[in-house]
């Protein structure tokens, strides 16, 4: 078994297909659109073959930006595949004036990671 991919509810969903294709080499599928239902989306496929589905729909509400914590996403962590990528991006994104939100560094439980925020608030961990 496995997960055969995550899905995303975004804001700006070709301004979000550009972050990940620009940051991950992800490679994005041709756009789906449902009149019926204002629902558009991309499959975003990744080198070791991961996809992320993002998509968007005009009836879509945002989370309280009150609340830090919330029940449902937390994070999306990408492997990067050595400590030296996840530094490099992670002062790309710094350059770039992201969030980095933490790292990075060695967490508790043993991951080398940093923690970055996209253009929609959303936490990506950059790990190994």
């Amino acid at each position: 078994m496995k997960i055969e991919h995550i899905g995303l509810f975004v804001q700006d969903l070709e301004n979000m297909k550009i972050f990940y294709e620009h940051y991950f080499g992800a490679v994005a599928g041709e756009k789906y659109h449902n009149p019926k239902t204002s629902f558009q989306s991309y499959f975003l496929s990744f080198t070791d073959g991961a996809r992320l589905e993002i998509g968007t729909r005009e009836d879509l509400t945002a989370l309280s930006k009150n609340s830090p914590t919330h029940f449902g996403y937390a994070h999306l962590a990408i492997s990067l595949g050595s400590a030296e990528k996840v530094d490099a991006l992670t002062q790309q994104f710094r350059k770039d004036d992201f969030t980095v939100k933490s790292g990075p560094r060695t967490t508790g439980d043993g991951y080398y990671e940093a923690v970055i925020i996209d253009p929609e608030g959303n936490e990506i961990e950059l790990t190994i």
